[in-house]
């Protein structure tokens, strides 16, 4: 499983941070991936980093690129 930081995109809309809909950050590993929506499927709790705070999760991502949402589940071993 993977450490999820989750953030609100306050520079949506600017060059290299998506379209103005991109209004997620998600922190996987160090890369950053911008969404329009997230779906958290598991449970998270709230984390500062700095002077940002997240949203903070332990589990899998999948990726849709056509809407741009990303989703963090459980691993298929965990799941019962």
């Amino acid at each position: 499983m993977n450490k999820y930081l989750i953030r609100y995109n306050r520079s949506a809309g600017e060059p290299g941070r998506g379209s103005s809909e991109h209004v997620w950050r998600v922190f996987e590993n160090g890369q950053e991936y911008l969404a329009r929506h997230i779906r958290i499927n598991v449970p998270s709790w709230s984390e500062q980093s700095g002077p940002d705070w997240n949203i903070a999760c332990l589990g899998v991502m999948t990726v849709n690129e056509e809407f741009a949402i990303i989703e963090i589940h459980r691993t298929t071993d965990c799941e019962t």
